[in-house]
């Protein structure tokens, strides 16, 4: 059978690319988060809090802060938990991430909150909240490295 060099060229290129787009995602990777974080709010809201991430079996500390705008009032502590998935390394789960909801909370409360960062790093967050907040906002969360 004579197969032409044209077709076999081809026939490289797609099975090349296709290896390519399976080692990508095969490498991406997923690990474990808990933080915590205080959040104050008048309209404007700010927050910050620690925590901690777990990648390939180590533990790094991380620093979180925040702002929120919109309707929101009160002051509260929430203690989150999740995965943080389509990472590399380490460094992936940090920067900016972004989301708009809403939730409040009279003593006590619970939260879930999906986020995606410029790196394409994804948080499947849980958290229970303490305190008494309401709102309905933007809020934007940085999270880096300690």
């Amino acid at each position: 059978m004579n197969i032409s060099p044209r077709f076999r060229t081809i026939v490289a290129a797609v099975v090349a690319t296709a290896g390519i787009g399976l080692a990508s995602s095969a490498q991406a990777d997923s690990g474990t988060i808990r933080f915590y974080v205080y959040k104050a709010a008048f309209f404007v809201g700010g927050s910050g809090g620690e925590g901690t991430l777990t990648f390939h079996g180590r533990r790094y500390p991380i620093s979180i802060g925040g702002i929120s705008g919109g309707l929101a009032f009160g002051a509260s502590k929430t203690y989150f938990q999740g995965r943080v998935r389509n990472i590399y390394r380490v460094r992936d789960a940090t920067g900016v991430y972004g989301a708009a909801g809403g939730g409040g909370a009279v003593g006590k409360g619970a939260q879930v909150i999906v986020m995606t960062n410029g790196k394409g790093a994804q948080l499947e967050l849980q958290g229970r909240q303490v305190g008494l907040q309401v709102n309905a906002d933007v809020t934007g969360l940085a999270i880096s490295m300690k």
